[in-house]
């Protein structure tokens, strides 16, 4: 059985435009094209443009995800692992789903709200060994006392300003401005001040905190929901930033 690109594209969700893309980036070839030109696609194809989404869900960017699909030949262990990762994340988002319906149900009926059960699903500890390795552990525990320190709408805030700080480079990678241009090196000001809050950041530690950004797809995903190639705008601005003021 095989598909058409039009039948395809509107079952996925995405657009004939994008599945050519994809084709010529040669990360998703028709398992035929017919004499009228058009596109038809298998069973086969349909597993690879799935996994092709599923990473793109993970935030990884087109190249990352041609390196993954080559150096994953084995379709049925890849959608294991892609299968682990969307049941950690769907528990992890049930239990926001609870925590935000019982501090709803318990805020109408005035009953005594319970830190535990506010902010289960929201632990930012789950970077505690992450960060431990790469900075220290004196670097997380400063971080971490920082954290705790602040009250519901001083945290709120402080995500608040990297969010916006996000949207605006999304807006800058959209208007193509280069890494070195006065805009983007602004926000890379911005970026350095509000890391600042809670360190001090060197120039090595903005420029690896930067390639992170591009490395590792939760990072990624943060700033290219933006739009595609944020994060690797943000890495170079840092990059640039730090060289010439650290």
């Amino acid at each position: 059985m095989e598909w058409s690109i039009q039948e395809i594209a509107r079952k996925a969700g995405t657009t004939s435009r994008t599945l050519r893309h994809y084709g010529e980036l040669g990360l998703l070839e028709p398992s035929r094209i017919g004499a009228n030109g058009y596109r038809y696609y298998d069973q086969a194809a349909l597993v690879r443009l799935q996994r092709i989404l599923l990473l793109r869900e993970l935030g990884l960017s087109l190249p990352a995800i041609a390196e993954v699909l080559e150096g994953q030949r084995d379709t049925s262990a890849a959608l294991r692992t892609h299968l682990a990762l969307l049941q950690q994340e769907r528990e992890r988002i049930g239990r926001q789903i609870e925590a935000v319906r019982t501090t709803l149900h318990k805020t109408e009926r005035g009953e005594q709200l319970m830190a535990e059960e506010v902010f289960d699903g929201f632990d930012h500890t789950t970077y505690e060994a992450e960060v431990t390795e790469r900075w220290g552990r004196e670097a997380y525990e400063r971080g971490d006392r920082w954290w705790r320190s602040l009250g519901e709408a001083e945290r709120k805030e402080f995500m608040e300003t990297q969010a916006g700080i996000a949207r605006d480079f999304g807006a800058a990678a959209a208007a193509g401005l280069a890494a070195d241009s006065d805009e983007v090196q602004a926000l890379a000001r911005r970026q350095y001040d509000w890391l600042s809050v809670t360190t001090s950041p060197t120039k090595e530690y903005l420029i690896g905190l930067g390639q992170m950004y591009v490395d590792d797809p939760r990072f990624t995903k943060n700033y290219d929901r933006h739009g595609e190639g944020t994060a690797v705008l943000v890495r170079d601005a840092l990059t640039v930033w730090a060289e010439r003021n650290l």
